[in-house]
Formats: structure tokens, sequence, C-alpha cells
């Protein structure tokens, strides 16, 4: 671990995944909070709203055109989609060194940002300072399909379902838990962004089809998959266990696994390998907690690659912990 400290700023702090992101910036020997910005809370001290955090900093209403000026080493967006231009123009024009993370889909299908996922892309850093955070969505499809994209016949077609935290905090229907209570709410059912990310990504098309339930956090993906040739559950679970065998933040399991069991765990688990009796469609299930893996946990991973830091700092053991 370098002994430096580096600065880091959070734009859009009030949200879930803001305050996600303060507990692993608290927990991490090398990074230390700058600022974080929040209109609705501006002036609250961020201890009294987040249990990880020590110190006096107090929440600021930070106005776009002002981020640059703060030097902070580390900016994180955690902004609604198509809020992110002003900063990221003031921070390329005066302050270009800075490393900018966006977790918004701004950047996503821009090729001179680097997209993090790194179980997929790690390999593909060379040194950015502009990265773009993957969907939480995203993230659950990419690795459930990346194993088998040389063997499709099709178009992948996958069913998720969020836990309405992925709704954010902003009043709507999909994060209402009275109109959630007993219910499974689809929305979006073609063309969301999160389709056409995992389709320009995989190079394939993808079928996505969102859900929101009544639970607080974690997604829960079931991908079926046509085979251009037949292949025995064995075989593939065997493919999944040697393709993320050195990856800390991947557990592949035998049975489906379930999304009760991953809320607050900073890793996917991939699993329930179930084969067509002609062994060429098979359908694989993976599940996450959005607000970590999905989000926070993803862009520290982004962060400390960056940095140059261990890849794990501050981030919980996962593969090492047995699932309750």
């Amino acid at each position: 671990m370098s002994s430096k400290t580096f600065s880091i700023g959070i734009i859009g702090a009030r949200g879930h995944t803001g305050a996600e992101l303060i507990r692993l910036v608290a927990a991490h020997p090398g990074l230390e909070l700058a600022f974080v910005s929040s209109r609705e809370l501006a002036g609250q001290r961020v201890a009294d709203h987040n249990d990880a955090y020590r110190g006096d900093l107090r929440f600021e209403n930070i106005a776009h055109d002002q981020v640059a000026a703060r030097g902070a080493d580390v900016v994180v967006l955690a902004l609604p989609n198509g809020k992110s231009g002003e900063i990221v123009a003031g921070i390329d024009a005066t302050a270009p060194g800075t490393l900018v993370v966006d977790l918004s889909a701004d950047h996503r299908f821009d090729p001179s940002w680097y997209y993090g996922l790194p179980e997929i892309t790690r390999g593909d850093y060379a040194g950015q300072k502009r990265i773009s955070n993957p969907g939480c969505y995203a993230t659950a499809m990419q690795l459930a399909i990346w194993p088998m994209l040389e063997f499709l016949a099709g178009p992948p077609q996958c069913f998720g379902v969020s836990g309405y935290s992925g709704a954010g905090t902003t009043p709507s229907d999909r994060n209402n838990p009275e109109l959630l209570r007993d219910n499974l709410m689809p929305y979006s059912l073609v063309g969301h962004v999160h389709e056409r990310e995992v389709s320009a990504r995989l190079g394939v098309p993808v079928e996505f089809m969102p859900h929101v339930a009544p639970h607080f956090r974690g997604i829960t993906m079931t991908v079926n998959m046509w085979l251009r040739e037949p292949l025995k559950a064995d075989w593939i679970r065997a493919r999944y266990e040697q393709r993320y065998a050195g990856e800390p933040l991947v557990r592949v399991v035998e049975e489906a696994p379930w999304v009760s069991r991953i809320a607050g765990r900073h890793g996917v688990e991939i699993g329930g390998f179930t084969v067509s009796a002609d062994g060429k469609r098979l359908v694989v299930v993976s599940t996450e907690d959005n607000l970590l893996k999905g989000a926070a946990t993803q862009a520290m991973q982004n962060i400390n690659i960056a940095l140059g830091l261990p890849e794990l700092a501050a981030i919980p053991p996962f593969k090492e912990v047995a699932r309750g």
C-alpha cells in the first residue's frame, strides 16, 4: 500500500450509493474525504447521516462549475443521468489530472472513457483518468453471459429483478414500498439503457426485461441463452469456474443463488446452471447487491486500480466468507 493519502470528493452523496461510498472511503487507509456535495443535506454533518464516518466534515452544496477548483485527487459523480456534463467540462479545462469516476450512464458509450468492469476490462486499463462505472443490472448481465459469448446462437434473454433502492431516493412508483407490497413491477421492457449498454459492450444483441420487487437491495438476473452446439451443464459450470477462478468478487455456485444471501455483500454469485435435454438451451442466474458490486464497490475497485493501490483496499472479503 502506498504511503500517500489521496483526497476524494463525492458529488451526489445524499443517495444510497453515495452513502455506501462514504462507508468504503471511511475504511480505506489511503483515501480521505475532501468534500461531499448534497443540495438537500448542505450544512449537516456527514457523521450524523453515516455511522461509518467519524470526521467533522459537513455536506456542501457545491456548484457544478466549482468542483474542479476544490482540487481533489479523485471526484466521484453519483448523479442522475444527464447531470455530469458541466462538472466534467470544468475538470477537463482546469484539472485534467483529476481522476473522475462517473456512476451514471453519461459516458458508458464514450470510447474516450475507460469502462470499468474489472473482471472483464481490467486488461484494457491504461492509466485513463476518466472512468465510467457500469450499470448495476449491466454488471450482473455481463458477468453471467461473458463466459459463453462464443457459443451463443442468438440474443440472450435477461429477466432482471431489483430491490427498490435501485430506483434512487427521489420518490416514484418504483421506490414506493406501499405500491410494491406483494407486487412485482415491470418497467422499460424494451430499450432500457442497460440493455443497450450490455449489447454495446459484449458486441451481441441482448434482450432485457427489468422489474422492481418489494425488497430494498439486491438484484436477481435470470439469463436464458440459446447455444450453437449441445453442451453439458458440468462442462459449462467448469468453464465459469475457470474464467472467474482468480476473481475475488465472483463466486460460482452450483444452485441458483438467492438475492437474500447477497444483500450487503460485495461480490456476485453465479449459478443454477441448467441445460435443456438437447443441450442447446442454458439458463444461468446471477445475483449481486445493486448498491455495492453494482455501484459503490465497483467504483472503489476502479479507484484503487487507477491510483495504483491494491484493488480490494477497503472492500471486505467475499469469497472467503461463508454464505449466510
